[in-house]
């Protein structure tokens, strides 16, 4: 697909200008996988492709119930088109149970303690700093959101966070935890980015050695060809099976 100029290249992703519309941008996902905040870096042939597929029909589900996103379409698997949007350099995270980083902050806490509504938790974008946790009231202060941004992320992060729930429900499939990213435009706040399987921890019958999602990448000792192509396999079993949320209806 015909791009603008580059605008900024990430570890997954490529964001170039619109050549027709300044509104927009268009989305090139990589084959690029990292780890340890890009310590760990591998590539997967064709799994650009099966982050725009999945993020694809995500965000299409997110879009038919309602929730303000930046989406617009796509046109090719491994391309996105959406508004383009002031980012904010935060990461919003839902807990639904207990597990991973959670963990190491929190050890007196049990595995798999659910969070009812879902624990949501703010995190700064800095790979040198690690992605620190990052209060609301740092939030506010440091100007990065008014008070009134920051609980809209938090009601729109669950609302994003139950879509989804119940979306991976539907195929028997608990959805542990969840990243989602935050843009500007026009002065409103949507859920920008991907949500893709690098997004969430995602565990089929609600078990966590069937996991399918990026956390086998970080798990794994050493990677070889053999587990890349382990990680590939769960990435195209999860875009394909993000294929039945294009046929679901909104859900709240």
């Amino acid at each position: 697909m015909q791009t603008g100029p580059k605008i900024t290249e990430g570890k997954t992703k490529i964001i170039y200008a619109h050549p027709d519309d300044p509104n927009l941008i268009i989305m090139r996902h990589k084959d690029g996988i990292t780890a340890g905040d890009g310590a760990r870096r591998n590539e997967i042939p064709g799994k650009g492709a099966l982050a725009g597929r999945t993020t694809a029909n995500v965000f299409a589900l997110l879009n038919r119930a309602g929730i303000p996103t930046h989406f617009v379409s796509a046109p090719e698997p491994e391309i996105t088109i959406a508004r383009r949007c002031a980012m904010l350099p935060l990461e919003v995270v839902m807990r639904r149970l207990a597990t991973g980083s959670y963990l190491r902050r929190h050890p007196e806490t049990p595995e798999g303690k659910r969070f009812d509504p879902p624990l949501v938790e703010f995190f700064l974008k800095d790979d040198a700093a690690h992605d620190p946790q990052i209060s609301a009231a740092e939030i506010v202060a440091r100007n990065l959101a008014t008070p009134e941004e920051v609980q809209q992320m938090i009601d729109t992060g669950r609302r994003v966070f139950a879509v989804l729930e119940a979306a991976w429900a539907a195929q028997e499939v608990t959805l542990v935890d969840l990243k989602i990213e935050f843009g500007r435009a026009r002065g409103a706040l949507l859920v920008a980015d991907v949500i893709d399987n690098d997004s969430w921890r995602i565990w089929p019958g609600g078990e966590k050695g069937r996991m399918l999602d990026k956390q086998v990448y970080r798990n794994a000792a050493t990677v070889d060809e053999a587990v890349l192509a382990d990680v590939r396999a769960r990435y195209e079993q999860v875009a394909a099976m993000t294929e039945a949320f294009a046929a679901r209806g909104p859900s709240a």
